[in-house]
């Protein structure tokens, strides 16, 4: 089989995976619809690991698969763009989706949509793979819509739950923000550079660097600025950034194993790689570098203290994916994209993790989602607890752990970084250490050590599947293989991908071409200074600030929730105010409630009532008829059945004919 073959490989056997099971599942069966998904995406990920084995020997490929439409001299075309992060971006999205399909068969195991579950979460793997194998904005567009749309049907898949509709319509709503400015922002390429084509685009860029666009009388703006910043846009919506984030710990309705899927590895980490791929756009606008690392930074420190007054299990490790979201965008910003992106490979194995165990112990107290009400879970379940430490670890950036070395990268290149906002993103990123392992390590005391709390709380909790909930009480117990085995298989990754790969990502030449930084900003050549190899790196550490800080979290965490349990009650009553906004998250929900929701309905409802009623029902429609009835009644008056009526409208009509001629003539 040629590469090109293989490439068309790795999107369609998902795709194939997710029709059969789709149209088909009831025919076949629940075993046959798990087994061709799981079959679909397994075959993409063995193509994946060959084509990344394939540009690891130096072969990449630009080209196109097929030309949808030709206006002119523009093309619309879908085609593949294969170098070293399309390359990774596959492994990661392939592995992590294996896992998801084999753990789901445990999870779902009692759910009437079983089949329509594995249709969905196989048709977002081809939707995710079409995005980062993309290698124009077309196709690009075509994947970043497609996943929005699954995730919309995943996290609404038990539709008949209100919370879970609100929850996927609220996700549609912010992302078609998002995706506004997305698709203005690939309009003006359209318009400035003539093509979609990434390579035509990037090559033209330098050219357009002192091109401004007039947005208000005025006021020109750097065209490259205008459209970094509204193709970021797009990534703050789909990468749920600060203000676009509200809708990411609502989708924690959906089952946890599309929360794994979708916000962990793949859907969320789009905006991260398609600022990555756009790396020669933005490195001419140190504006939107500027706006990119400001949003990061609030993302990463103000949706971190969100973690840390959650009790859903689900939503804690959802405000980690928000804030370790924060950390890639400040390191985008900071020019170092190949730091971005490593912490984005690191951080879906150990995420992915986090919630696969998060789900085993939903599993185990039988759907209660409350954390206030386990505890003592490590004895029933070993294997869960094991990789439950490792994931938390990883993700607080303990030394040699996949996590530390990509979160302590991205603390040192915004030190580094030479740009006017990146001393208020250093310190925003350095407290987030703290925060992150004080709110980690609760959720993991709380699961799992202390005293057993799961007998007191059934009825407390969310039930995560309601369809599953076949015993009340009883002791928990270790989940099946099918969950336990992909726990340990993303394990594996989190304790040693990162120390395994950072030479070659960061300071070696694996990502090449595929990421461009301009020399102005030298922050990845002065990290390369500072580098002495991993193992150096991780003893280091210990002599670092971040390093002091993280323990200093797991300490507090540890003396307030296993040694003084009552202090959390008594500082939460002490500063009622500061909990109170930190439960109602900072009131974001009722201020787009109470400006765009209700604003929304207010004009919805004055254009129903003047311009549906009153002009098109009233004056249009009713009015139209109104003056056909004055016009009948007016000629009605001359339908009399009297002659001399009728000659006395012939005379009118022939003097006003003469008239006519008349002034004609």
């Amino acid at each position: 089989m040629d590469m090109q073959t293989l490439y068309l490989v790795v999107p369609l056997a998902p795709l194939f995976g997710a029709i059969v099971a789709g149209l088909l599942g009831k025919v076949i069966g629940r075993t046959l619809s798990h087994v061709v998904t799981i079959a679909g995406v397994a075959v993409s990920f063995v193509a994946s690991v060959l084509v990344f084995q394939d540009v690891l020997a130096g072969h990449t490929y630009n080209g196109t698969v097929y030309t949808w439409m030709t206006l002119g001299d523009l093309r619309f075309e879908v085609g593949f763009l294969i170098d070293a992060l399309t390359a990774m971006m596959m492994l990661v999205v392939t592995f992590v989706s294996l896992m998801v399909h084999v753990y789901t068969i445990g999870y779902m195991h009692d759910d009437p949509g079983y089949q329509r579950f594995f249709s969905y979460i196989s048709l977002f793997t081809f939707s995710m793979l079409m995005l980062v194998m993309s290698n124009n904005f077309l196709q690009l567009f075509f994947g970043w819509e497609a996943v929005g749309l699954v995730s919309y049907l995943l996290i609404g898949f038990w539709y008949t739950r209100e919370t879970a509709i609100y929850a996927n319509l609220k996700a549609f709503l912010v992302n078609r923000v998002g995706d506004f400015g997305f698709i203005l922002g690939i309009g003006l390429v359209l318009a400035y550079f003539g093509t979609l084509d990434y390579a035509t685009v990037f090559a033209k860029a330098p050219q357009l660097a002192r091109e401004t666009i007039t947005l208000l009388p005025d006021s020109p703006w750097m065209l490259l600025t205008v459209i970094g910043i509204l193709l970021f846009i797009g990534a703050m919506g789909k990468s749920a950034q600060f203000p676009l984030h509200v809708w990411l710990p609502d989708s924690m309705e959906g089952p946890t194993p599309i929360s794994a899927l979708i916000h962990a590895a793949t859907m969320v980490t789009a905006g991260i790689f398609m600022v990555a791929r756009m790396s020669p756009l933005y490195e001419l606008s140190d504006t939107a570098l500027s706006f990119i690392m400001v949003i990061g930074a609030i993302t990463a420190l103000f949706m971190g203290f969100l973690g840390i007054v959650q009790n859903d299990i689900k939503r804690v490790v959802a405000y980690s994916t928000l804030s370790q979201l924060g950390y890639m965008t400040v390191a985008l910003g900071a020019s170092a994209y190949s730091v971005a992106v490593f912490h984005l490979m690191t951080h879906a194995f150990f995420k992915a993790l986090l919630f696969l165990a998060a789900g085993s112990v939903i599993i185990a107290v039988h759907h209660n989602q409350d954390i206030r009400y386990m505890g003592g879970l490590k004895k029933y379940m070993p294997i869960t607890w094991i990789t439950s430490l490792i994931g938390s670890l990883a993700l607080i950036g303990t030394p040699f752990l996949s996590g530390f070395y990509s979160k302590e990268t991205i603390i040192e290149a915004v030190k580094l970084s030479h740009l006017p906002v990146a001393n208020l993103a250093y310190w925003a990123v350095l407290i987030g250490v703290f925060v992150t392992a004080f709110y980690s390590f609760r959720m993991y005391f709380l699961v799992f050590h202390g005293k057993e709390r799961f007998h007191q709380g059934h009825a407390h909790g969310n039930e995560d599947d309601a369809h599953h909930d076949a015993h009340h009480g009883g002791t928990p117990h270790e989940t099946p293989w099918v969950i336990t085995g992909p726990l340990l298989a993303l394990a594996l990754p989190s304790l040693a991908i990162g120390y395994m790969t950072i030479e070659p990502m960061l300071f070696g030449d694996f990502f090449g071409s595929a990421i461009y930084v301009a020399d102005r900003h030298p922050v990845m050549h002065e990290l390369n200074q500072e580098f002495h190899g991993a193992v150096a790196m991780a003893l280091h550490a210990v002599t670092t600030l971040p390093f002091w800080l993280a323990a200093a979290g797991v300490g507090l965490s540890a003396f307030f929730y296993l040694r003084r349990p009552d202090l959390p009650a008594a500082i939460q009553k002490r500063f009622a105010f500061v909990y109170s906004m930190l439960i109602n998250k900072y009131w974001f929900d009722e201020f787009y409630s109470a400006i765009f929701a209700s604003g929304a309905r207010l004009l919805g409802g004055t254009l129903w009532r003047r311009g549906d009623q009153n002009v098109i029902d009233g004056l249009v429609v009713n009015g139209s008829a109104h003056l056909v009835e004055r016009f009948s009644r007016l000629v009605k008056a001359f339908q009399s059945g009297y002659i001399y009526h009728y000659a006395f409208a012939m005379l009118i009509g022939v003097f006003a004919l003469v008239t006519w001629f008349a002034r004609l003539n």
